[in-house]
């Protein structure tokens, strides 16, 4: 366990240890065991804390996507519309990709071991979450392809883009499914940079009267 020392673990980690009677290493073992979670699991443990929750209760609904193939199609239904959809997508295209861009970040930080140990993922997410054909730019351009089929649905589609060379792909999906504006807004934390790429296919005209129409249910 001692060599996860990265950030969402680390964050998940101090979230346990801020619970009461929760020191580090037990912290440590919870977070470790939710990641571990097969995804029935997860899913009952997450609807769990909701049902407990009475704020949370009417403010979210859990939906699993049952095929792994497809992103929005299946979950948002059809008479549905959302303000926003958020997304952060698998970095990878394989395992091996995914062990090479830890291996990677490890030197950079000055971490590498002399010794033959593997090294270690720099996240803690399953390799389902980690890993889709077409790494995240595959993933996103598959998002935006879903979203051209449900224009009207959302009023804004979002998504994380860690890698910066990935930005073309994903500007050529976006010219392809015509979309009526976008944005790429940077942000940085310490050495790491990444980016939110917004994209809709409402005109201004449309955004407007779709916020009005929101103020006024």
């Amino acid at each position: 366990m001692a060599g996860y020392h990265v950030p969402p673990l680390e964050r998940l980690v101090d979230k346990f240890e801020s619970l009461p009677g929760v020191g580090h290493k037990s912290a440590q073992r919870i977070a470790y065991a939710v990641l571990n979670m097969d995804k029935a699991d997860a899913e009952s443990f997450a609807q769990a804390i909701i049902d407990a929750n009475e704020g949370l209760a009417d403010a979210i609904e859990l939906r699993l996507q049952p095929s792994p193939a497809r992103i929005l199609h299946g979950i948002v239904r059809r008479e549905e519309r959302f303000d926003l959809v958020m997304c952060n997508p698998p970095f990878h295209a394989s395992m091996e990709d995914a062990r090479a861009g830890s291996t990677r970040k490890w030197k950079n930080l000055g971490r590498a071991s002399g010794s033959a140990r593997t090294p270690l993922l720099n996240f803690g997410g399953r390799s389902a979450e980690l890993v889709c054909a077409g790494g995240e730019a595959g993933f996103v351009r598959r998002m935006i392809e879903e979203s051209a089929l449900m224009p009207e649905r959302c009023r804004w589609f979002t998504s994380l883009v860690a890698k910066a060379e990935n930005l073309r792909a994903i500007e050529s999906a976006l010219n392809t499914a015509g979309v009526r504006a976008r944005r790429t807004i940077e942000m940085a934390q310490g050495q790491k940079k990444s980016r939110i790429v917004a994209w809709t296919y409402l005109s201004l005209r449309e955004q407007q009267a779709w916020r009005s129409g929101a103020r006024g249910g």
